[in-house]
């Protein structure tokens, strides 16, 4: 297979084109399912609230949320408190039209961050703001409330009994405050960190409402912009897709023009014994039908070697960091199962490939040698024989494309029972995993399409293993044709024929045998052949007359002995230098496509009408 892939290093460019389109194409694919998790995440669950850390919040919260935090100073520097008094006009009506609050009490307005300082304010705000609203919930609160009490002197407990939460929290000697904080936080340590944030992002949507900010606004805006990032990329991927695909199909016709060129090209260059090697009927399979298939494997050569491998890899590392690694296991088993399935098929189909490209051969033999003996398979009325030779051929190679066919067709619907077997598992277990609130939706939605990506991508590689096996049947096939080994060649240095000999043929001590036969056919043949002289060869049928004939033009090497041309022994002189000296007319009239006149002229196109003319009254082919 290499050895014919080699050729595309005409298609240099294009194949780096294709490369880069395709890891384009991937980054998208794998993107986007990140989007679709932000989207129901942070769209729609959080709000549209993206960060954990509040965009603005109230000077007294931030003052009871310091209380829950040591990093106080790192908190603040981010933020700016603004008032009613300390803006310019200008700046106050863009700010309270955001923040309407503002218009009754002092605002902690966060300052523009890099995305690194982004996330560590976000990092340390989490815990703090989750444990100062779980405060505000009388549930959560009170459950802490009535632990703490039941430890207190009842004078005590009367004082605090009318206290909220966070009061007595703020009253507590510094030591004690310090151990409660601890094990609240330690609490919180055992949740999935997506999960805190969540948590932290909808006590900060509280906040939002309470400053009069428009939740529904932040959310629309949020998922807006979502979309059309994924929209961006979507086009992004098609016209990398629709492009790759153009491409693809570029390469692969031009490797396959290349393949037929070189083809043709070497076919021209055997001599009769290379003819005996491959027939004719075989010449043609692998000329037309051989290389289609490697056309069409190029197709998907690229897709698999590159995006699959990216696909794959890609979605599995996400899964792991950006999703939820708790049910990775799921995709080992989908892996599993499928190469369980296309490794079944592989092994059953694989012996079929090689035997479908030999029936090809077969069954265009029998049709050729029908179609060129027509006339004698009527005359001696053996129609029905040749039809039943025909459906002979016919049906074995409609038997085994079935075979590879059925083969095929069962494996597609296998394939996707998995995959939809493997989605249903995902929601099954995903499920329980939200409900313990280790996940969230968004991560479930986002683990289903990353599967079907890894999936998808190993299908990929194993529909591939499919179609390389008889595309490399193909491949062994022409580079057969390509590596054949020329029996009769040009000598390194060629000698000129003796033009005082011009047109004198000698047979010294010639003899002859076919490749493959067990003893000669032609031995010790001595004869001169003067110009201006006919010379006739006579003999019974089989003597070896045409053989004689064939071993002038060198169509065949002699085995022993010399044959000289104008003085010259054949092997020491160009191929296309000893034809041209020699006038041929075959045993066999043959008619190639086009005119009578463009046949006459075939064997020299520059010659003059008058002198066509004249060959064809000498051939006496005027009359008719």
């Amino acid at each position: 297979m290499l050895k014919v892939l080699k050729f595309l290093r005409e298609s240099f460019i294009s194949v780096v084109i294709i490369i880069l389109l395709l890891i384009v194409q991937a980054s998208g694919d794998l993107t986007l399912p990140d989007y679709t998790s932000k989207i129901v995440n942070v769209g729609i669950q959080q709000g549209g609230i993206e960060n954990v850390a509040p965009s603005a919040i109230r000077e007294e919260k931030m003052n009871d949320l310091l209380i829950f935090t040591s990093e106080d100073e790192e908190i603040l520097k981010n933020y700016t408190l603004v008032s009613k008094e300390s803006l310019d006009e200008k700046e106050y009506e863009k700010l309270v039209n955001q923040y309407p609050k503002l218009e009754e009490e002092k605002l902690y307005i966060q300052n523009k961050v890099k995305k690194e300082e982004q996330e560590k304010l976000d990092s340390i705000l989490a815990k703090p703001i989750v444990i100062l609203y779980n405060l505000d919930k009388e549930e959560f609160a009170g459950k802490i409330k009535e632990q703490m009490l039941s430890n207190m002197p009842d004078e005590q407990k009367k004082v605090m009994q009318n206290m909220s939460m966070l009061e007595i929290i703020k009253n507590m000697p510094e030591e004690q405050q310090t151990t409660l904080l601890a094990k609240m936080s330690e609490q919180l340590d055992s949740m999935q960190e997506s999960i805190l944030e969540q948590s932290a992002i909808k006590s900060i949507k509280q906040e939002y409402i309470d400053i009069g900010m428009n939740e529904e606004a932040i959310q629309n805006r949020y998922i807006i912009i979502t979309g059309l990032k994924m929209l961006i990329i979507a086009f992004i991927i098609m016209v990398s897709a629709i492009t790759i695909m153009g491409l693809s199909a570029r390469v692969g016709a031009r490797l396959a023009r290349t393949l037929r060129d070189k083809v043709f090209k070497k076919v021209l260059s055997f001599s009769n014994e290379e003819f005996t090697q491959f027939s004719t009927a075989s010449l043609i399979t692998r000329s037309t039908n051989d290389i289609q298939q490697i056309q069409n494997l190029i197709g998907m050569l690229f897709r698999v070697v590159v995006y699959s491998p990216i696909i794959g890899i890609g979605g599995f590392v996400r899964v792991l960091h950006a999703s939820n690694d708790s049910m990775a296991w799921i995709i080992g088993i989908a892996v599993l199962a499928i190469i369980f399935v296309v490794g079944t098929l592989f092994i059953v189909a694989m012996p079929k490939f090689k035997k479908l490209q030999e029936l090809i051969d077969k069954l265009n033999l029998v049709a050729r040698e029908i179609l060129t003996g027509l006339p004698v398979i009527r005359a001696f009325n053996t129609e029905k024989y040749e039809e039943n030779r025909f459906d002979i051929a016919n049906k074995n190679l409609t038997k085994v494309n079935l075979f590879v066919n059925r083969a095929m067709s069962i494996m597609m619907p296998m394939l996707t029972l998995i995959m939809n077997g493997i989605t249903l598992l995902i929601i099954w277990v995903g499920a329980h995993n939200i409900e313990a609130g280790n996940m969230q939706v968004g991560d479930m939605m986002a683990f289903i399409q990353y599967t079907m990506q890894i999936v998808m991508s190993f299908l990929m590689i194993s529909m591939m293993s499919i179609m390389l096996p008889r595309a490399s049947v193909s491949a062994k096939r022409i580079t057969e044709i390509l590596e054949t080994k020329e029996s009769i060649k040009d000598p390194k240095e060629a000698k000129n024929m003796d033009k005082s000999k011009k047109g004198l043929v000698e047979f010294k001590n010639v003899s002859f045998r076919y490749p493959d036969a067990d003893e000669d056919i032609l031995t010790d043949i001595n004869f001169t052949a003067k110009p201006g002289q006919t010379t006739a060869i006579i003999g019974s049928t089989g003597s070896g007359k045409s053989t004689v004939v064939n071993l002038i033009p060198r169509f065949y090497d002699v085995t022993k002995g010399e044959l000289l041309i104008d003085g010259v022994n054949i092997k020491e002189l160009n191929q296309k230098d000893l034809r041209k000296a020699i006038g041929f007319v075959p045993q066999k009239g043959i008619l190639f496509s086009g005119t009578i006149k463009s046949n006459i002229k075939y064997g020299n196109p520059d010659i003059t009408d008058e002198q066509m003319v004249e060959a064809a009254e000498i051939a006496q082919a005027t009359e008719f």
